[in-house]
C-alpha cells in the first residue's frame, strides 16, 4: 500500500526550522563574533559629550516620554528577550514573500545599531544588531536601556537626549515634560528632522496625534485624555 503524502507536515517542518531553528543556530553562532557590550554605556557618554549634551542620569518620574515611546516604538519592550520573536518572524516571512523587511526593530535593536553598526543595513549587520540587542538585554536591565536609549536618541533641531530636547524645545528639564511635550518628543525619534515641531509643525501634530493614538492603543490612556492632551498647548520655545 503506497503511503499517504502530508505535504501540509513537509511545509510545517520547513517553516519550523526556517523560524525556531535557524534563528537559535545563529545566535549561538555569532555570540562569539560580535562584541561585548560592556562599554555600551561609556559610548553614551561619549556621543552625549561630543555633542555637548547633558547626560540622562535617572528617568524622570512620571518617564511619559518612555511610556510614549514604548507605546509607539516597541510595543512589547518589556516581554522580549531584546528581539522580537514574532516581529522577527514576520520579517523573515516577509522578506522571502515580498523581498523586503517588514519587521519593526526593538529598542534595544535601535540601541545596538545606534552604538555598534550606524552605518551598515545589510543582512549580516542586521543579524549582528539582533546579536548585540540580546546581549544588550542580557546585561543591562530595561530600565537601563530606556536611559541609554533617551539619552543616546537623535530629537531634531540639534538636540541630542531627552534633556537636550526638553530644554531646547520647551525650556523645561525632562522631568517637567507635559503629556502634549512627552508625546511629541516620543514621536521625533522615528524621523527627527520630518516631524521637527518647529520646522515642520503640521507634520509634527500629525506624528503626535499617532502617537497619542498608541498610548490609547496600549491603555495607557483613554481617548478623551488623549484628545485632550492633543488640544493642550506645547509651549513650543
Amino acid at each position: 500500500m503506497a503511503q499517504t503524502r502530508h505535504p501540509w507536515r513537509q511545509r510545517a517542518t520547513v517553516v519550523l526550522v526556517v523560524l525556531v531553528v535557524a534563528p537559535i543556530l545563529t545566535v549561538a553562532t555569532l555570540w562569539g563574533l560580535t562584541p561585548s557590550v560592556a562599554n555600551a554605556k561609556q559610548l553614551v557618554s561619549a556621543h552625549l559629550s561630543a555633542h555637548h549634551s547633558p547626560e540622562l542620569v535617572v528617568l524622570p518620574q512620571p518617564d511619559r516620554v518612555a511610556q510614549a515611546l514604548i507605546a509607539t516604538e516597541d510595543g512589547r519592550f518589556y516581554q522580549t528577550p531584546g528581539i522580537d520573536p514574532l516581529s522577527t518572524a514576520r520579517a523573515g516571512l516577509g522578506a522571502l514573500i515580498h523581498n523586503g523587511d517588514t519587521g519593526a526593530a526593538t529598542l534595544e535593536q535601535q540601541l545596538a545599531k545606534n552604538l555598534y553598526i550606524p552605518q551598515d543595513d545589510g543582512l549580516v549587520a542586521k543579524a549582528r544588531v539582533a546579536e548585540l540587542a540580546l546581549k544588550l538585554d542580557a546585561s543591562y536591565s530595561k530600565n537601563d536601556v530606556l536611559r541609554m536609549y533617551l539619552a543616546y536618541v537623535y530629537f531634531g533641531h540639534g538636540y541630542y537626549g531627552l534633556p537636550a530636547a526638553a530644554q531646547g524645545y520647551f525650556g523645561v528639564t525632562a522631568a517637567q515634560l507635559s503629556w502634549p511635550q512627552a508625546s511629541m518628543l516620543a514621536g521625533l525619534v522615528q524621523a527627527p528632522s520630518a516631524y521637527d515641531p518647529i520646522d515642520h509643525f503640521s507634520t509634527g501634530r500629525l506624528r503626535q496625534r499617532h502617537v497619542l493614538d498608541r498610548l490609547v492603543a496600549s491603555h495607557v490612556l483613554s481617548a478623551g485624555q488623549a484628545d485632550a492632551i492633543f488640544a493642550a498647548p506645547l509651549g513650543l520655545q
